[in-house]
């Protein structure tokens, strides 16, 4: 069976947990009319890779809060997690807030965390999760919560996070803020919390804009739960590549770059040869089956689903595509459709969308399909178009064929049936039907159809004047023209 990209999901469901993730922000120093959520990471949403893995840890109950471009940002990331509405961006805190009436009356973990860390991992938002412990935890000194902590060799300008000999963090001082002391400590907050939800929100209504910003701080939650002898558990995340965030271009690209090695690597894992990564170009909703080879300088993108030993690439983009086993494909692109098993496409072939190709096929160089039905054990092996046609099982289709399908005002299809013979350089005017066993001479245009088992030839008689060529040299040459 084809293996997917993704990481397998949780089979646990987690209905005591909750999941806010922050996707308010404009964003200005991507430069984008495109929403911050929206930019694409291997064929998925920023924002969405950080759905997806908390549906992945099992997270059934998903709020996003939205704000700039907010309908456009509902739009991209679709209707299965709820929405709430930033009307200003106040700052992370002020954000977390925006959720309090959606999670009215829920008893449980909610996790918090921005939608620009699309490396984040499932197991990860697990054990943030299990850090907060169940209601008996509540005894004593009470948990409060817990937040990921990450270990930079250059922690420059992130918050640093002080913690006590238990573990627990005692206080987030921000970059600007520290003392000598604090900012040799390495270890970092990524901003990604898990907190009870009972009292949180009292918590988040007591912070202040008492920073350079004037903004709230969701960071100050943590003071304030220390502060009142609750306890936020610090949970270190082994690499910090995972809760790297999106703030640039330059970082979109880096994080789309450790995706797509993610997702290799992945496959790679379960049987799949990638003979370069490096030159490999992988979406997140694809899946590939075991002991296929992806050659360098393929795309393969979009719902594209390939099959058991196949050979794909090089030089080719693969995208919405349906791919059976046993096939080949090589510097070709092929778009919207469904290839069967076994079928040989290539090189330099183009399948536009709407394709159906049938088992045991060969569409070899520079032959173009668009909406069309290839049936089993059909050659079309050099230099064509077939467009808006069904061609029957067996049949052949010379160099140079090509249907005219199209009026100057709609499109027409054209039939061609099982086991028939199109010469080279066929003009097929459709619509028109070429029937099963029929032949079509070389340099024929077919503007009637054809019956079964018949040949039809459609061309000028030739006609040969001996010495004619000759006698046309001469009389150029004696006119100068030569």
């Amino acid at each position: 069976m084809p293996l997917s990209a993704a990481e397998a999901q949780s089979t646990n469901k987690n209905p005591q947990a909750c999941a806010v993730i922050l996707a308010a922000g404009k964003s200005t120093r991507m430069r984008s009319e495109l929403p911050k959520p929206l930019h694409p990471v291997c064929g998925v949403p920023l924002t969405g890779h950080v759905v997806r893995a908390c549906r992945d840890a099992g997270i059934e109950r998903v709020v996003v809060v939205i704000g700039h471009q907010a309908d456009r940002v509902r739009e991209g990331l679709g209707d299965d997690v709820e929405y709430v509405l930033q009307t200003e961006q106040l700052g992370s805190g002020h954000a977390a807030m925006c959720a309090e009436p959606a999670l009215k009356g829920f008893h449980g973990a909610v996790l918090i965390l921005a939608g620009d860390v699309p490396l984040i991992r499932p197991q990860t938002l697990e054990s943030l999760i299990a850090a907060v412990g169940g209601d008996e935890a509540t005894a004593g000194g009470r948990t409060a919560g817990a937040m990921l902590t990450a270990r930079l060799d250059d922690p420059t300008g992130y918050g640093r996070v002080i913690c006590d000999e238990a573990g627990n963090v005692v206080k987030i001082v921000e970059h600007r803020d520290a003392t000598p002391e604090e900012r040799a400590i390495k270890v970092v907050n990524p901003s990604i919390y898990c907190f009870r939800a009972e009292g949180l929100f009292e918590k988040l209504h007591q912070i202040g804009t008492d920073n350079d910003q004037g903004e709230l701080y969701l960071t100050d939650v943590v003071g304030i739960a220390s502060a009142a002898g609750e306890r936020i558990a610090a949970v270190p995340i082994e690499d910090a590549r995972e809760v790297l965030g999106v703030n640039t271009r330059a970082e979109l690209a880096e994080v789309t770059r450790l995706m797509r090695l993610r997702i290799l690597e992945g496959f790679m894992r379960e049987g799949v040869t990638v003979v370069d990564p490096a030159t490999t170009y992988v979406d997140a909703t694809v899946t590939v089956g075991r002991d296929t080879t992806i050659e360098p300088q393929t795309h393969l993108l979009g719902s594209t689903t390939i099959g058991e030993r196949c050979t794909i690439g090089p030089m080719t983009v693969v995208k919405d595509m349906r791919i059976g086993d046993e096939t080949a494909i090589m510097q070709s692109r092929v778009i919207g459709g469904v290839i069967g098993s076994r079928v040989r496409i290539g090189p330099f072939a183009h399948i536009r969308p709407g394709c159906s190709i049938r088992d045991g096929a060969r569409i070899g160089d520079f032959v173009e399909l668009k909406n069309s039905d290839i049936g089993e054990g059909v050659a079309a092996s050099h230099l064509s178009y077939i467009g808006d046609a069904d061609v029957g099982a067996g049949t052949n289709v010379g160099a140079g064929t090509i249907t005219c399908n199209y009026d100057g005002y709609k499109k027409h299809r054209t039939v061609i049936g099982k086991r028939a013979f199109i010469g080279s350089h066929t003009t097929l005017v459709a619509p028109v039907h070429v029937g099963d066993g029929a032949m079509t001479a070389a340099g024929t245009v077919v503007t009637e159809d054809v019956p079964g088992d018949a040949l039809a030839i459609g061309r000028a008689r030739q006609a040969t004047r001996e010495g004619w060529a000759a006698r046309w040299r001469s009389a150029r040459e004696r006119h100068g023209d030569g």
